[in-house]
This record gives C-alpha cells, structure tokens and sequence, in this order.
C-alpha cells in the first residue's frame, strides 16, 4: 500500500473511530496478530486459547478477531492497519518483531488501543507492553536438567538473540550448574520462532553433539516429537504444557498463562480506565505456569519444586550473585539481585557458556 493511501485512510478511520468511541464502552472489538498458526503447539496456541477464554468470560459484550501467520515486519503493519479501519478497539500484537509496526500503527490511531507482546517500546500514549518472566520458569526446569542429564550436556534451541531469549539460555545453565557443576551448555540459534523442520534439525545437531536435554525457545512440537525418537533423551515443553509427550521425552514444561491479563485489559476498555503501562508478571501472578513434572526422580521432582515455591514465595530469585559474564567480569555481585534494568539490556552469556551470542 502506498503511503499516502495508507495516511488517507488512517484519517478515514480516525474520523470513524471518533464517532464511535462511546458505543466502545458497551461492546469491545478486540484484535489479535499472531506470528504462527492457531495449532502452532506452543506460543500461538497458547495465545489463542486465552484468547477463546476471554471471549467466553465476556460474551456477547466482546467481539473478538485474529489473523494468524503474520510475518514480522511490513506485513503486521499492514494487517494492524486494517484492524484499526475494521473498528477493533484494542488490538493485541504477539510477537517480538511486532513492536516497531505496533507503534508506527498506532501513532495514526490514538483512539486505539495497541499492546505489545515482550516488547519494551512504549513510543505512544495508547500503546501498552506486557510479558511475562519466562527466565523464572526456566530456572526450575534447569534444575531439572543438571540433575538428569548423564552426558553433561545440555542444549537450548534459541530463536532470536533478543534479551528475552537470553535470559533463558542464562537461567536454564545457571540452575542445571548449581545442580551439576560438571554441566556445559550447547546453544543452537535457529532464527525462527515457528518453523518445525528447522527446530527438528536444531534437536537433531544438538543430539549429534552429545546433549541428552533440550531446551528450546521456539513455538512448536517439533524438539520433543523428535527427542521422543531418540532414547535417553528429554526436554520441556514450551509456552503451552505439550502435554501429548508426557511423562517422556517432556518432562515438565513452562506454561504461559495469558488468559488473565487479556480479560484484564479488555474490562479495562470497557470501563474507560485503560493506560498505558509495562506489566511483567511471572510465576507468583501466575502468568508462568510449571507443567507436572513427570518421568524424574522423586528427589529430582523436589527439587525442581522446591525453586518453583521459593521463587513464588519471594524468598528466592533466579538471578542473585555473584554471577559473572561470559569474559569473567562481574556482573552481579554477591547476594546482589538483577534488577529489571539489567534484564532488559542482557546482552551476554554468563560465565561457563561457551559460543558467540550472533549480532
């Protein structure tokens, strides 16, 4: 769409939007973009079913839309564009790669309402940012991992060498190193969130270096369908329970629980109390979720549910010091907590990985 025909009609539909803002305040048009398939088995998925739910909780007082598959880039704009003409009144883009188009939409709809999925650019009044800290599920199922792997490797599937994934990789090493010191780490960066072939081939390279546990940080199935062909070898499910791999090669998995705060930030459209914020809640809020864990040792389970309580009790957390980057320079020091800050500006493996981080 050429650009002076994309500003004319996001003048057209301001004048819209304009005319029709009290009725928003009975009736909700919510929107969602979706980077994968609605069946994607994680990530996607795990939207969309919060999606399902909050219209149900709403009823007929919500209409609810999505488009699926939206590559990151051009196309979301042009897809959140057409949404905004379409009269949805909160728009819900779910991808990290959205956040640049979220915030060039919605500086031509102020009277919209975007929010931005791990993003952290909040350029606009009416755009909101929310995620949720994975880092802290992945703690858990790292201690998990330096307890059961028996060739001391363990590997992570990485999609985008963005804050949010690297925080994973760091926890999940840091806690299987508390467990085992013997342990390394393998990462395999597959740039893609949803892709199956790639992810499977990303399994297998890590399983052709010896990794016996796998995590990964991408959208689908595919790392557990192909750890469950491979003997001796276990992994997590990720963003939805994976449940259809219990009690193995699935060991437990990171859950992310999104229904709450979709039907949360809907209510507050209709009752004309939306503002812009950043929420970044985890496993206390219960926007992180543990899947059961199975097929492990009972000292094992203990364990791993033992960082689960204390992280949800407040009395522990997954980054506390010392811990040292990657080049040996300190990064926390001892019994000093990371901060918000500084997870939004991880850039670095922490001491003990070995491998480049790609620019």
């Amino acid at each position: 769409m050429l650009r002076r025909t994309l500003l004319a009609s996001a003048a057209l539909g301001l004048s819209l939007m304009a005319a029709g803002t009290a009725m928003a305040q009975d009736k909700v048009k919510a929107c969602f973009v979706y980077v994968g398939p609605i069946n994607d088995g994680g990530w996607t998925q795990a939207h969309h079913i919060a999606v399902l739910k909050t219209q149900e909780h709403f009823g007929d007082k919500v209409e609810v839309m999505w488009q699926e598959n939206v590559p990151e880039g051009a196309d979301s704009e042009r897809v959140m564009t057409q949404m905004a003409l379409g009269g949805c009144n909160i728009i819900f883009t779910t991808s990290f790669g959205y956040m640049d188009p979220t915030n060039a939409v919605a500086a031509k709809f102020p009277d919209v309402k975007f929010e931005h999925a791990t993003g952290y650019k909040r350029e606009h009044p009416n755009v909101t940012t929310y995620n949720a800290r994975f880092y802290e599920g992945r703690a858990v199922n790292g201690t998990i991992a330096g307890m059961m792997t028996k060739s001391n490797k363990i590997g992570y599937i990485a999609s985008f060498p963005i804050p949010e994934v690297i925080q994973g990789i760091n926890s999940s090493y840091l806690h299987a190193k508390k467990m085992n010191p013997a342990v390394e780490m393998v990462v395999v960066w597959a740039f893609t969130w949803n892709d199956p072939a790639k992810e499977a081939d990303a399994a297998q390279a890590l399983i052709d270096q010896g990794v016996d546990v796998i995590f990964q940080h991408t959208d689908t199935t595919a790392p557990l369908a192909l750890a469950a062909k491979t003997p001796g070898v276990i992994g997590f499910g990720q963003a939805r329970d994976m449940e259809e791999y219990k009690p193995s090669p699935r060991v437990s998995s990171i859950i992310d629980n999104w229904e709450a705060y979709y039907i949360k930030r809907v209510q507050a459209v209709m009752d004309g109390t939306w503002e812009s914020q950043d929420s970044w809640d985890g496993l206390a809020a219960g926007a992180v979720g543990i899947g059961e864990i199975t097929g492990v040792p009972d000292d094992v389970k203990a364990a791993a549910e033992k960082v689960r309580d204390d992280i949800i009790a407040g009395t522990y957390h997954p980054f506390t010091g010392p811990i040292n980057k990657q080049d040996g320079s300190v990064w926390l020091a001892d019994g000093q907590v990371a901060t918000d800050g500084d997870f939004a500006g991880m850039n670095f493996y922490v001491e003990g990985i070995t491998g480049d981080i790609p620019q």
